[in-house]
């Protein structure tokens, strides 16, 4: 087959595949978890079962692959954030105010999905890269003064993450942030 016409069948399985995930996360969101059939995905997306089951073998690995591509993006997200220009603090504030973003952004979805999603290990891996970026920024900030080294990195981390994890319970942006200043405000060096 062409070159062309193999990039073109790839382009439309990759966008029937997103469509699959984004339509079964919309359906939990508006129904819950147990009430979503393979046969209400397929009516939503706009496929027919048979093709719904090419892809996916049921409701849980669609949800599970759709939570694999949320964790990368928030990832990629905070990476980017990591990366900008400033000091250590700087980048850390500006990550840990991202995290703190996302956590309050997907604690508002089904509680019942995300205690389902969560024994997966991919939440694992993301939660260590999490917690050794922020570790990094702490260490960078530690040696250049700007924050406290009087405590282990990994201990401030935890602190951070944990703290952060609130911002799933607050309702405004105004109030995050707040969330997010009193945490930063923990990684200062004491004054003396």
């Amino acid at each position: 087959m062409p070159k062309l016409w193999n990039e073109t069948i790839e382009a439309h399985r990759s966008q029937v595949h997103d469509a699959i995930l984004d339509t079964t996360a919309a359906l939990v969101f508006e129904q819950g978890l147990r009430g979503v059939t393979m046969s209400q995905i397929a009516e939503r997306t706009g496929i027919g079962r048979a093709t719904l089951y090419k892809y996916f073998p049921d409701v849980e690995a669609i949800l599970r692959v759709w939570h694999a591509r949320q964790i990368g993006t928030h990832i990629s997200e905070l990476t980017r954030v990591r990366q900008s220009a400033g000091s250590p603090g700087e980048r850390l504030d500006a990550v840990l105010t991202a995290y703190a973003h996302i956590a309050h952004q997907t604690g508002s979805h089904d509680r019942q999905l995300v205690k389902f999603l969560h024994p997966d290990e991919r939440i694992v891996d993301a939660q260590t890269q999490l917690r050794q970026m922020v570790r990094q920024l702490i260490e960078a900030g530690a040696d250049t003064g700007e924050l406290r080294n009087d405590i282990a990195p990994d201990e401030l981390a935890n602190y951070c993450l944990h703290a952060l994890s609130a911002a799933a319970e607050l309702t405004t942006s105004k109030a995050i942030d707040r969330l997010v200043a009193i945490t930063v405000s923990g990684l200062r060096p004491e004054s003396r």
